[in-house]
């Protein structure tokens, strides 16, 4: 059992150790570039159409929550009719 262990210890390690990393380029400048710039649009929207999509999506689902919350309030604030 011992070696088992062992030999999966071994193998894992070199997997892990060996395994090529990808190199990306840094696209840090662009970003300060493209978020500090003055285009009137708040900066929860700078990055486009995916960011807007994603913003409409959260406000969207949170008035749909809300009016369920707020419905099933109003149920259950009625009298259950007797049977």
């Amino acid at each position: 059992v011992y070696l088992l262990f062992q030999a999966l210890r071994q193998v894992s390690q070199r997997t892990i150790s060996t395994a090529s990393r990808r190199q990306f380029e840094n696209r840090v400048s662009e970003n300060q570039k493209l978020f500090q710039e003055d285009n009137g649009l708040p900066v929860h929207l700078k990055g486009g159409a995916k960011d807007s999509l994603l913003y409409r999506t959260t406000a969207g689902l949170t008035v749909l929550g809300t009016m369920y919350a707020v419905y099933y309030l109003l149920v259950s604030s009625m009298p259950k009719k007797p049977n």
